[in-house]
């Protein structure tokens, strides 16, 4: 069998997919899944739209994409908060929270979480989302729970409720949170949450 040898031209760019992935998931956070197209995506990402199929099946597939990567960008900041265990875990908990309402503060309280822009836009119409938006908001939810399962080892947490269950209704409360702020445009919302959560939810047990 004769073999033709492979036609002379440039070769793909290893930061090709990776240019793309971040050109959308800060195109999706500002402006919506809808309202970001694929001839944008690429434009912002400078390659040619050609490119954006030899990577990604579908816009649906890209935007899975873009969620594991928001998700392991916010990972990173979590667990530099959550696992100095220089400090007693609700203290860490709450640190994380008051880095993240400093930073939305900063930002004029625009965006909210993407993961959230999604459940809202796109959950109800792409069980490829769908499905991804459920393994992130898990492993995010398991983070919390981590933290929390360590305060009730050490007695400074009522363990009245799984860790589980709280770390799920942490996120979901923070996530309602957050919608609310970008309808009022203020931390008021967030301080809210701060003062229920670690004020009753996750009070620390006097001792």
């Amino acid at each position: 069998m004769n073999v033709s040898p492979a036609r002379p031209g440039p070769k793909p760019k290893p930061d090709t997919r990776n240019n793309l992935v971040q050109a959308g998931l800060q195109m999706i956070h500002a402006d919506g899944y809808a309202a970001t197209g694929i001839q944008s995506i690429v434009e912002r990402a400078n390659v040619p739209k050609g490119s954006f199929y030899n990577h990604f099946t579908s816009k649906e597939a890209f935007a899975a994409e873009v969620i594991d990567a928001y998700f392991h960008w916010g990972q990173k900041k979590l667990r530099e908060i959550l696992v100095n265990n220089d400090a007693p875990p609700l203290d860490r908990l709450e640190a994380y929270f008051d880095d993240r309402i400093n930073a939305l503060k900063a930002s004029g309280f625009v965006k909210g979480c993407l993961l959230g822009n999604f459940s809202a836009e796109v959950a109800d119409h792409s069980e490829v989302v769908r499905g991804r938006l459920v393994e992130q908001f898990n492993a995010w939810s398991r983070l919390f729970e981590e933290c929390i399962s360590q305060a009730q080892e050490q007695g400074t947490l009522s363990d009245q409720f799984p860790a589980a269950l709280l770390g799920r209704f942490v996120l979901n409360s923070w996530e309602g949170a957050l919608l609310r702020m970008r309808v009022e445009k203020t931390d008021a919302p967030l301080v809210e949450f701060k003062a229920i959560v670690f004020g009753e939810i996750l009070a620390k047990r006097r001792t």
